[in-house]
């Protein structure tokens, strides 16, 4: 299927790019990442609620605080996420999909 495939052209692109921003394929991976979000907001039905309210509701029902989180930072980029301070890149929003097997629309 294409969505499959672009989905793992995305997962390519994420080990390649990682977080650096100024990367020549950053762009491209920005773009097809937001292909996809596109795709799965108009096919798939997601909970209703904010990125960081659905973070905090899976962290409340694994039993996880801040410093469980090391796959998307260290204890103050997971507070500043939460508090609203900071924004959920596409390398954390994959994270946490991952994590918690949800889709990456949850975070977004």
């Amino acid at each position: 299927m294409v969505v499959e495939q672009a989905v793992k052209q995305l997962d390519e692109l994420i080990d390649e790019v990682g977080g650096d921003e100024d990367h020549p394929l950053a762009a491209l991976m920005e773009t097809i990442g937001s292909l996809i979000e596109n795709y799965e907001n108009r096919h798939f039905r997601e909970p209703i609620g904010d990125p960081i309210s659905s973070l905090k509701h899976l962290m409340a029902e694994h039993d996880l605080g801040s410093n469980d989180l090391a796959e998307i930072g260290g204890q103050a980029t997971v507070s500043a996420i939460l508090n609203g301070k900071r924004q959920l890149n596409l390398r954390q929003v994959k994270a946490l999909s991952e994590r918690f097997h949800v889709s990456a629309a949850v975070f977004v």
